[in-house]
């Protein structure tokens, strides 16, 4: 799958413990899987499968019953807290089938959100000495990263619009630029286009692609949708519990 191995699971299980408290229910069966800095992998399966479950340990949400999950070759699997906290905001970058924006803020106000413990880390640094310093520094702020991908996107116009004046298109859009924000090296997507339209469906799908291969982030996405899985490198189905290429 390419030279340069980005995640790394393996032999990763998971299982929850009954209601009743009898025998814990397995969901995820000895998952092995590599990916490659740069590409693109899709997951299929039906509903109930643990396709869900998967992208949350991909992604650090959740932790393996039993395995190891490596990320640029460390094992993240035992990592603390507030270790994976940082790991998450830093490196890997989410979009979910519902976008989650916050219903007050605008549409630059929202994909800046991710950007606000960088910045509160960053106040007590010394201002820039030099005119050019400072003209890279604006260059290269949030704000100004926020407002040319959301231009890229097309929402040069929307950037003051709330997520209740905006359609459900132009929010999965937003949604996309706040999980670049942070220049993340995985993005992790679960049905981003469930909630879509066709036309707003294959117009996120198209802009997906488009990233995964201009900004060569790696993309690992869950989908229903064929067609979607079908745009991507490499697709596998989750069965009974197990991963099918």
């Amino acid at each position: 799958m390419g030279n340069v191995v980005l995640l790394e699971l393996d032999k990763v299980t998971k299982s929850y413990a009954s209601p009743g408290g009898g025998p814990s229910v397995p969901v995820l069966k000895e998952i092995s899987l590599k990916v490659a800095q740069g590409e693109s992998v899709a997951i299929t399966g039906p509903s109930g499968s643990g396709k869900s479950t998967l992208l949350n340990l991909i992604g650090t949400l959740d932790r393996p019953t039993t395995g190891i999950i490596r990320f640029a070759g460390q094992d993240v699997s035992q990592r603390s807290d507030p270790e994976l906290a940082r790991l998450r905001n830093q490196v890997i970058g989410f979009i979910f089938q519902q976008h989650h924006l916050l219903p007050q803020c605008t549409a630059l106000e929202n994909v800046l959100v991710p950007t606000l413990p960088r910045l509160n880390r960053r106040r007590d640094r010394s201002e820039p000495r030099t005119r050019l310093e400072a003209q890279d520094r604006a260059e290269e702020s949030p704000w100004a990263h926020g407002r040319r991908l959301l231009e890229r996107l097309g929402l040069g116009a929307r950037l003051d619009y709330r997520p209740g004046q905006l359609s459900g298109g132009e929010r999965q859009r937003v949604a996309l630029v706040r999980a670049l924000i942070n220049h993340p090296k995985m993005l992790l997507a679960d049905e981003p286009t469930g909630a879509l339209d066709q036309a707003s469906a294959d117009h996120l799908a198209e802009l997906l692609v488009e990233v995964n291969r201009e900004e060569k982030v790696t993309l690992i996405l869950v989908t229903h949708a064929l067609d979607l899985a079908n745009r991507t490198q490499h697709q596998f189905r989750l069965r009974l519990g197990r991963l099918e290429e």
